[in-house]
C-alpha cells in the first residue's frame, strides 16, 4: 500500500482518490474549494491539506487532476505548488489533459530535485471514474511507470505506457479526435432516422449489432433520442480538448479537418447555451437547424 496524494477533486478526481482509499492506501487530498475535500474525507475517510504543498509531505505518489495547463502549473509549481513538499524519489503523476509541452515542461523542472513525472491523462469520463474503470495513457520512464501500475489500478481497467513524457497527452489527443467524429456521425444518423420517420431506438438495436458500434452508440443513443444532454463530459471541456490537438496538429503538420469542423460545430452548440451539455448534444444543433 502507498502513501499518496490527490490534488483535485472534480468530478473525475473525487471518486477515482475514493477509489484510492478502498483499495487501502493512505490518501491525503486538497482541491481548490475547501468544502469540496471536506465532503470527500466525510465520505472516505483519509486526510484532507490546506495547500497542494501540504499534501505532497511526505508521500510516495502525487496525483494531479485540474483544469488545463495553468492550473496544473499553479497546483505543481507554484509558491505552495506540490513540488516544494514532494521528496526525493517520490513520483508526480498528472491526470489532467493538458498539453504535452506543459508534460515536458515540469517534468524538465522536477527532475533536478529527483522527482519522476508521469503524464497520464484518462478516458471514460465520470462513469468511467466512478466505476473505477477509466483507461490511463502514460508518457515517462518505465521503472516509474511499473511503480504507478498496480495503485492507480484502483480506478483503471487498462494503463499503457505509450513513450517518453508527453506521450500520454498526444495519445489523449488521438483519443478526442477519434471521439468527435464518431459523435458528430452518431448525430447525423439519428438526425437522418428521425427525418425519416423511423424509430431511432429499433434502429440502433439493430445496427449497433454489427460495424456501426462504438461506445457512443451504446451509451448515448437513449439520451440523444430523448434530447436529454444535461449530463456527461461537458462540450466546455470538449473544446478545450480539441483546441489542444489543434493546436499540437499546426505544430507536427498534421491536417484534422473534421476535428477541426466539430470543434466549429461545438462552438455553435455553446451558443446555444449549452456548454455544460454533454458533447452527443451535437444531435440538438442539427435539430435546431431543420427548424
Amino acid at each position: 500500500m502507498a502513501k499518496v496524494a490527490f490534488i483535485g477533486l472534480g468530478v473525475m478526481g473525487f471518486p477515482m482518490a475514493g477509489h484510492l482509499v478502498k483499495q487501502g492506501h493512505e490518501v491525503t487530498v486538497y482541491n481548490r474549494t475547501g468544502a469540496k475535500a471536506t465532503q470527500w474525507v466525510e465520505q472516505y475517510g483519509g486526510k484532507k491539506a490546506d495547500t497542494p504543498k501540504d499534501a505532497a509531505l511526505g508521500q510516495d505518489i502525487v496525483f494531479t487532476c485540474v483544469g488545463n495547463d495553468d492550473d496544473l502549473r499553479q497546483v505543481v509549481l507554484g509558491e505552495l505548488g506540490v513540488v516544494h513538499g514532494m521528496h526525493a524519489g517520490a513520483i508526480l503523476v498528472d491526470h489532467t489533459t493538458a498539453s504535452a509541452d506543459v508534460a515536458r515542461e515540469i517534468a524538465a523542472h522536477i527532475k533536478p530535485l529527483n522527482i519522476a513525472f508521469l503524464d497520464a491523462p484518462v478516458s471514460g469520463g465520470q462513469a468511467g471514474a466512478e466505476n473505477g474503470a477509466l483507461t490511463v495513457m502514460m508518457g515517462g520512464e518505465q521503472t516509474d511507470f511499473d511503480t504507478v501500475k498496480p495503485v492507480i489500478a484502483a480506478y483503471s481497467r487498462c494503463a499503457e505506457l505509450l513513450g517518453p513524457v508527453g506521450s500520454g497527452q498526444l495519445t489523449k489527443m488521438v483519443n478526442q479526435i477519434c471521439i468527435a467524429g464518431v459523435v458528430q456521425g452518431l448525430a447525423e444518423g439519428l438526425h437522418f432516422a428521425k427525418s425519416a420517420g423511423l424509430d431511432g431506438l429499433k434502429v440502433i438495436e439493430v445496427i449497433s449489432k454489427g460495424a456501426a458500434q462504438s461506445w457512443q452508440m451504446e451509451n448515448r443513443y437513449k439520451t440523444m433520442w430523448q434530447g436529454q444532454y444535461d449530463f456527461g463530459f461537458a462540450i466546455d471541456w470538449m473544446r478545450k480538448d480539441l483546441g489542444i490537438a489543434l493546436d499540437e496538429a499546426r505544430r507536427n503538420g498534421s491536417h484534422l479537418p473534421v476535428a477541426a469542423l466539430v470543434d466549429q460545430f461545438y462552438s455553435e452548440v455553446q451558443a446555444m447555451k449549452g456548454n455544460r451539455w454533454d458533447t452527443s448534444s451535437l444531435l440538438a444543433r442539427l435539430e435546431k437547424s431543420r427548424s
